[in-house]
C-alpha cells in the first residue's frame, strides 16, 4: 500500500478515540500493543513533559490543574484549557490526540498516514465540525470527510446493501448522547432526524456515582471530600468509573479505598458496596431523559417503532443493562450490541475511508457467539416446583469476548453444597439443551435464609468457556473450564447427551412425572425479564446440612421461584423513590405515616416478607394518590 491509498477512519471520542484501517482484507482497529482506544486525555507532567492518554488519565489523580479530559465537549467554542503555564485550544488539544493516534496507525502499516475520515455526533454544529477541521490540519492530516457517527455505526454493523432499511442509532458515550432515526438506500444513507445532548453521557453517570461515595465517606468518617480534597475526589472518580464497569456484568462490587485523606495524621479509609439495582436508581433519571431524546427523533422523522428494522447501540454507556432494557421496552425492539460500542464508530469510519482509498469493503468482522450458554436452576413452570429451569448468562449473538454473571441463592436452609451444571441452548426447560459441563460447590456457610451464589461465565474467541461460581458472602470460589464450547457436537455427542437426558427423565420425583409435555411453550409469567442480567433464583441443589434443631431437612424441600419477589422487590423500591421525592408536599399530619410505611415496606423487603411487603405497599399508594391529584 503506498500512501496515497492509506486513509484511516478515526472516532474522536469524548472519553476514548480509536483509528482504524484496512489490514490484511479487512478493517481493523490498530491499536498500540493489548491497548485499541486512547484515552482522550491530555496532560502536562510538573516537568512541563507532553502526556498523551493513559499517561495523561493516571497523571489526573494528582495533578487534576495539569490534565483535560473531555475536550470534545469544547470544540467549537472559544474556550481555552489552562495546562500549568501554557494554553491550548481545543482543537490543539484535539491534535494532539488524533497525531497519537496516526503515530499508532504508522507503526502498523509502515508507511507514513495523512489522510483521514474523522467522525463527528449527528448534531454538531458547523462550528464544531469546523473545529475538528482545524485539529486534523494542526495534526498534520488530510481530512477527507467529516463522517455522522450515525452513518458510521451503520456502516460498522454492515447495513449499506441495496436493501432499504430504517434504522434507529441510539449513541450514549463518555460525555455525549444523540439518537438519530436513519434509512438506508440504494447504498446512501441519510439521517432523517437527531436529537441529544452534548451535556450527557457516561461521565455525568461517574459523577452521581462518585457524590453518593462522598456521602458513603462522609458517614463514615465526618469528613466532606468536597472540601478541598481534590486528589482523594481524583481517586473516587477513577474508582467511581471502575466500578460502573463492573456492575456491567457483576450484580454487585464490593469498593475499598485505602488511606483516601489523612486527617490529623489517621488515614481514613471508605468501604462499601454497590448493587446493581442501587446503581440503576442512581442514574435512572438520566438515563430515562434519553427517552425524551428517542421521542422527538421519531416524531422528528415521521416514524413508528413498528417502522424501525433495527436499533443499533453505540458508545460504551450502552453497556449498562438498564440503559438497553429501558431502550428495548420504549421500542419494543431488542437492541443489537454484536458490534464493540466502544469501537463500532471507528471501524464504520474505517469502512468509508477504505472505500474512498478504493478497497471493496461490505462490512468489519465481528466475533460473536454462535450459541446460548447458562446453568439450569429450581424454578417453577406450569405452576409447580421444577428443577431444570434454564435462562442463558451468555446470549447467543453476543460479541466476544464476553463475561457475564448472574446471581442465584441456595434453594433450602442450611444448605452448604450446590451441583450446578451447564448447558449449551435456548429452549427454557434445561432438558432440551444440550449439556456441556458440570461441578460442584462445597463448604458454603450454613446460613437459614437464601445463601447468594454469583455465577460467573467468560466466554473468549477460541471457544473457551470458563465458568466460576463465587459465594457472595465468603468469595469462596470454584471454576471449571469447558474447551470448545463453540464447536457443533458431533453425532456421537448428540446421542450421548440424548442418553443422559434420557436417564435424568427417568429419575425424576413421581410429583413431576406428566409435567413435562405441559411444557413445551415458556411460562412466561415465571421466567425473570430477558434485559436483566441479575436473575435472583435458586440453585438447584438438594444437599443440606441438619437444621439447628437437630431435626433435618427434607431433600425435597425448594423455595418457589424467585422472580415474582424480584419483581416486588423493583416495584417496592420505585414506590419508596417515588414517596421520597413527594414527601414534602405530603400534609404534616399524613407525613409520618408515610415514614412508617416507609419502615414498614424496608422491614418486608429485608424479611422476605412477601404478603406484609404487598399490604404495606398497597397502603402508600392510597396515601400518594391523594397527594399526587392535588
Amino acid at each position: 500500500m503506498n500512501t496515497h491509498d492509506c486513509i484511516v477512519g478515526i472516532d474522536l471520542g469524548t472519553t476514548n478515540s480509536e483509528i482504524a484501517a484496512f489490514i490484511d482484507d479487512n478493517v481493523q482497529i490498530i491499536g498500540r500493543g493489548q491497548t485499541k482506544m486512547l484515552s482522550s486525555c491530555v496532560g502536562l507532567s510538573p516537568a512541563d513533559e507532553l502526556l498523551i492518554g493513559a499517561p495523561a488519565r493516571n497523571q489526573q489523580l494528582l495533578y487534576p490543574e495539569r490534565t483535560v479530559r473531555s475536550i470534545k465537549r469544547k470544540m467549537g467554542s472559544d474556550e481555552t484549557v489552562i495546562l500549568g503555564n501554557r494554553t491550548f485550544t481545543p482543537p490543539e488539544i484535539s491534535a494532539l490526540l488524533l497525531r497519537e493516534l496516526a503515530q499508532w496507525a504508522q507503526r502498523k502499516l509502515g508507511s507514513e498516514v495523512k489522510k483521514a475520515v474523522i467522525s463527528v455526533p449527528a448534531y454538531f454544529s458547523d462550528a464544531q465540525r469546523s473545529a475538528t477541521r482545524e485539529a486534523g490540519k494542526l495534526a498534520g492530516l488530510e481530512v477527507v470527510r467529516i463522517l455522522n457517527e450515525p452513518t458510521a455505526a451503520s456502516l460498522a454493523y454492515g447495513y449499506g446493501s441495496d436493501e432499504n432499511r430504517t434504522i434507529m442509532i441510539y449513541d450514549l458515550g463518555g460525555g455525549t448522547f444523540d439518537v438519530s432515526i436513519v434509512t438506508i438506500e440504494n447504498n446512501v444513507t441519510e439521517v432523517l432526524a437527531s436529537h441529544g445532548n452534548n451535556r450527557l453521557g457516561g461521565d455525568d453517570f461517574d459523577q452521581l456515582l462518585v457524590d453518593r461515595l462522598v456521602k458513603d465517606f462522609q458517614v463514615q468518617n465526618a469528613v466532606d471530600l468536597n472540601d478541598g480534597h481534590r486528589i482523594a475526589l481524583s481517586r473516587l472518580w477513577r474508582a467511581a468509573e471502575e466500578t460502573k464497569k463492573k456492575l456491567s456484568f457483576e450484580p454487585f462490587v464490593k469498593l475499598r479505598e485505602e488511606a483516601l485523606v489523612d486527617i490529623d495524621g489517621k488515614p481514613l479509609h471508605l468501604e462499601t458496596e454497590i448493587s446493581r439495582e442501587e446503581y440503576e436508581q442512581i442514574i435512572g433519571p438520566l438515563a430515562e431523559s434519553t427517552l425524551d431524546s428517542v421521542s422527538r427523533a421519531m416524531d422528528n422523522a415521521g416514524k413508528k417503532p413498528g417502522d424501525l428494522d433495527a436499533i443499533l447501540l453505540v458508545g460504551g454507556s450502552t453497556r449498562i443493562p438498564y440503559v438497553s432494557r429501558l431502550l428495548e421496552e420504549r421500542a419494543g425492539i431488542t437492541p443489537r450490541h454484536d458490534v464493540h460500542p466502544d469501537l463500532c464508530v471507528a471501524l464504520g469510519a474505517g469502512v468509508l475511508a477504505s472505500r474512498l482509498a478504493g478497497r471493496e469493503v461490505d462490512r468489519v468482522l465481528v466475533d460473536v457467539s454462535p450459541y446460548s450458554f447458562g446453568p439450569s436452576y429450581l424454578g417453577q413452570r406450569g405452576g409447580m416446583d421444577y428443577p431444570y429451569c434454564y435462562h442463558p448468562i451468555i446470549r447467543s449473538n453476543t460479541a466476544l469476548p464476553v463475561t457475564r454473571t448472574d446471581r442465584y441463592y441456595t434453594s433450602v436452609p442450611y444448605q452448604t453444597e450446590v451441583k450446578i451444571d451447564i448447558y449449551q441452548g435456548e429452549d427454557p426447560d434445561a432438558l432440551k439443551n444440550i449439556p456441556i459441563g458440570n461441578f460442584r460447590v462445597e463448604g458454603l456457610m450454613p446460613t437459614e435464609h437464601p445463601n447468594a451464589v454469583l455465577c460467573r461465565m467468560s466466554l473468549d474467541v477460541d471457544g473457551i468457556l470458563k465458568v466460576s461460581a463465587i459465594e457472595k458472602e465468603t468469595g469462596k470460589t470454584k471454576q471449571i473450564t469447558i474447551k470448545n464450547a463453540l464447536q457443533p457436537k458431533s453425532d456421537e455427542e448428540i446421542s450421548e447427551a440424548r442418553k443422559q437426558l434420557e436417564a435424568l427423565y427417568d429419575n425424576r420425583s413421581t410429583e413431576l412425572n406428566g409435567l413435562l409435555d405441559d411444557l413445551a411453550a415458556p411460562d412466561l409469567e415465571n421466567v425473570a425479564d430477558d434485559e436483566y442480567d441479575v436473575i435472583e433464583v435458586p440453585f438447584n441443589s438438594s444437599q443440606v446440612n441438619p437444621a439447628a434443631n437437630g431435626t433435618e431437612e427434607s431433600t425435597s424441600k425448594v423455595l418457589e421461584f424467585d422472580s415474582p419477589w424480584s419483581r416486588a422487590h423493583r416495584d417496592a423500591n420505585t414506590l419508596l423513590e417515588r414517596s421520597r421525592r413527594l414527601l414534602d408536599r405530603i400534609h404534616p399530619e399524613d407525613q409520618e405515616d408515610a415514614i412508617d410505611l416507609h419502615e414498614r415496606i424496608e422491614l418486608a423487603i429485608t424479611a422476605r416478607d412477601t404478603a406484609g411487603l404487598g399490604e404495606a405497599c398497597e397502603e402508600l399508594k392510597e396515601l400518594l394518590f391523594f397527594v399526587e391529584e392535588q
